[in-house]
Formats: C-alpha cells, structure tokens, sequence
C-alpha cells in the first residue's frame, strides 16, 4: 500500500487554500520550482492527475480536491498529535460566557474543540445576555465569552453570521392591520434596537405588550402567545414559528457571533485555549 507524505499533502491543502502554486510557495516558504517538484511526486503517489491547466493557470481536478479535503482532515489530526505530545498539559479552570439562545447550537462545538485539545482544563459556564456578559469579560469575571457583540479592547474571532427573524408562537394569529403586540428585553438588547430599528421604517403601529429581564422570560412570553420578538434563528424551537415579508413584517439584519478574549489578558491557559480555538476553527469559517 502507498504512503501519502505529510509534507505533500500540507503542500496541496495550501495550494487549495490560497489559490495558486505561487501563493503557496509564500506561505511555506519554499520555491515555486519545489512547490511543482511535490505535486508531481504526489500525482505520482496517487495515480492519476490532481491539477489541470486553465489558462495559464494549474486549478485543482475533482480528485485533486477530493484529496485535498481528505488531507485537511489528516493535517488536523496529525498537528493536534504533535501538538499533545510536545505541549505541557493544559490544566487550570476556564470560564466562558455564552448568551443562553447558543446554548444549544454554538458553545457545544466551542465545548467540544476544547475539550480535546485540553482535556484536563476544568470549564465554568456562565449563560446570560450579551450586555452582561461583556460586561463580565471586561470585569475578567469570564475569561472568554461568546456575544453578539464587539469590542475593540477585545480579540474577536467570527463564529457564524446568523439571520434574525419575527418569531411568534406556533398557535399566534396574526392580523395584519392590529398592532404588533412586542415581547422585548426589559434593557438595552441589540435584539430590541434591531426590532425598533426596522418598524420605524414602516407604517406598521405596534405596542411593547410584555418586557422581560431574561431571555428565558421572553422565550415563555413568546411561546404563551403575549406577542412577537425578533431573535436570531438559534432562538427557534418546537413551539414557535417565523413570521415574515408575507405577513408584512420588515427584512430584519443579521447578527454576527463571535468569541472574544480580553486583549490585556496575561494568562497563559486563556491565552493558548484562544489561540488554538482560532486555528482550528478558521478552516471552518473559510
């Protein structure tokens, strides 16, 4: 059976990831010549042409990047075998703060990449709303916190760009016409903003019917049927529905997610936790 060398393969997956043999030659700091020199002995290797020509370029062929994305997958776990065996072990207790609507779609993948690569670091979660939670980072409460938010005394790294709707509760009725009762947070909430923010376009009357301190509290609004709230898409589950451009409500922009880490932040586990949280998922946000 052959054997697929690391170093071509590393060498492939950078010439998918920036686009040309020259662009990769940079990045690994290696001639154009070498660059063209590996990939010959990888088409060799596996038998039958990875690159063609268009124009006067080389772009992948379908095996190319069939091979290309199964050497992304060994990369990750070949770096992350290096990196267990020749990094000290990662112990301590980090605390994240996670708004609670990603409780269940973004902090398990967040929970389950450090959980692998630092699998002795004891974790606390703190769930609340974004305001509070930058709050808590800017305080060093958290360590790390996901948000809608940004800050630009924070590191940022991008998670998701998720839409936000109007959601009602699966047994509403909506009329158009009668004013739009709002369930909204009790404070500053860049859900409420956006919310306003759009109905001020239209001609649309609406009324705050319900304002609640917590996001579970506009969740149990909502689902009892007092009214509307705008919230992203994460907020949805089995009870509630989307209303939309069909029922005359206003296009809604989306929110991005991300997670920050205080850029004054002097300790190391954070610091490492962070680093390698924004390589592994990078590939992932591409």
């Amino acid at each position: 059976m052959k054997n697929l060398d690391i170093d071509l393969l590393r060498t492939l997956f950078t010439i998918q990831k920036t686009g040309t043999f020259s662009a990769a030659a940079n990045e690994l700091f290696r001639t154009q010549s070498a660059i063209t020199q590996q990939m010959h002995r990888l088409e060799s290797l596996a038998g039958q042409p990875l690159f063609r020509k268009s124009g006067r370029q080389r772009v992948l062929t379908d095996a190319g990047r069939t091979l290309a994305g199964y050497a992304q997958r060994i990369l990750a776990l070949h770096d992350e075998a290096i990196r267990t065996l020749s990094e000290p072990d990662m112990q301590g207790t980090l605390r994240i703060g996670a708004p609670i609507d990603t409780a269940d779609t973004l902090l398990p993948g967040i929970l389950t990449h450090i959980a692998r690569l630092a699998p002795k670091v004891h974790l606390e979660i703190r769930a609340d709303r974004s305001p509070f939670l930058m709050q808590a980072l800017s305080t060093g409460e958290v360590d790390l916190t996901l948000s809608t938010r940004n800050d630009p005394a924070a590191h940022s790294l991008v998670l998701r760009t998720s839409p936000v709707v109007w959601i009602c509760s699966s047994d509403y009725v909506h009329t158009p016409g009668r004013r739009l009762p709002l369930v909204l947070a009790d404070e500053r909430s860049i859900f409420r903003k956006l919310a306003l923010d759009a109905l001020a376009t239209t001609q649309l009357t609406w009324h705050i019917h319900y304002l609640a301190p917590t996001l579970i509290g506009i969740k149990a609004a909502v689902r009892a049927g007092l009214g509307i709230t705008a919230r992203s898409i994460e907020f949805l589950e089995p009870g509630l529905r989307v209303l939309g451009e069909a029922e005359g409500l206003p296009v809604l922009p989306s929110v991005t997610y991300r997670l920050l880490m205080r850029r004054d932040t002097l300790n190391p586990l954070t610091l490492r936790i962070y680093a390698l949280l924004k390589e592994q998922l990078a590939p992932d946000l591409c």
